[in-house]
């Protein structure tokens, strides 16, 4: 059904402190496909997959919430799921990572484990197409945007082969970034949770949704800047 990637990287912002970054991203040719697999908050992110079970992705990000490493929270999801062996569950937290493919998968699947980062997929034509995700990852230029590199990778599955169903033209992507530097939503910037539901072109679609995003921000900030600021900081005037 689904290819995706679950990644972390830590940072240091603009005032000397320390940061993190999660983020998925995946795409299927099916609908809609935001609203079902990825899952990330500023604790770490979780993608759920193959026959999806939603609250795998919800109760994992709210175990790492808690506290639980992700290769505790996600196995003992797994444990109580008896349905594991149609499932594929992987992520990433601050500092491990988990994934597993259940032996009911569609053919062919599978997943990887890298530092950092993991990828799994389902229903397709090869392990070439995670290997072409794992390694366009790894050589991203780590100054260019998380964003970014996310959909690079999944573009990189996609031109290798992808998932082998091409009689299903009707196809979804999403990317969902969490940065510990503003891990509000409502603050977050715009280009951090982008869908494309359906298209015959998803990640061509995801990509140029991603950059109309960041020039919107742009163009917004360049306008109203000010209004902005003073917004925030009647925001924090009114809390004692």
């Amino acid at each position: 059904m689904t290819f995706s990637i679950c990644v972390h990287e830590s940072y240091t912002d603009d005032e000397g402190e320390e940061q993190d970054r999660f983020g998925v991203a995946v795409t299927t040719r099916l609908a809609g496909v935001g609203t079902l697999c990825p899952f990330v908050n500023e604790h770490g992110a979780v993608a759920t997959q193959s026959l999806v079970n939603v609250s795998l992705g919800e109760r994992g990000v709210a175990y790492l919430a808690d506290g639980l490493a992700v290769e505790d929270a996600l196995e003992a999801l797994l444990r109580a799921d008896d349905g594991r062996e149609t499932r594929q569950l992987h992520g990433v937290d601050g500092d491990g990572t988990f994934a597993f493919s259940g032996d009911e998968c569609g053919d062919w699947y599978g997943d990887r484990e890298g530092e950092g980062y993991t990828v799994a997929g389902n229903l397709l034509t090869g392990p070439e197409v995670l290997d072409a995700v794992a390694t366009t990852w790894e050589a991203a230029a780590d100054d260019d945007p998380l964003p970014a590199r996310l959909i690079a990778a999944l573009a990189a599955g996609h031109e290798t082969g992808g998932d082998k169903r091409e009689e299903l033209t009707v196809q979804s992507a999403a990317l969902k970034v969490v940065d510990t530097a503003h891990p509000d939503p409502a603050t977050a910037p715009y280009q951090h949770d982008l869908r494309v539901d359906a298209s015959e072109t998803p990640i061509a679609d995801l990509r140029e949704t991603y950059e109309l995003a960041v020039q919107s921000h742009e163009t917004a900030m360049e306008l109203y800047e000010d209004s902005y600021e003073d917004d925030a900081m009647d925001e924090a005037e009114g809390v004692e």
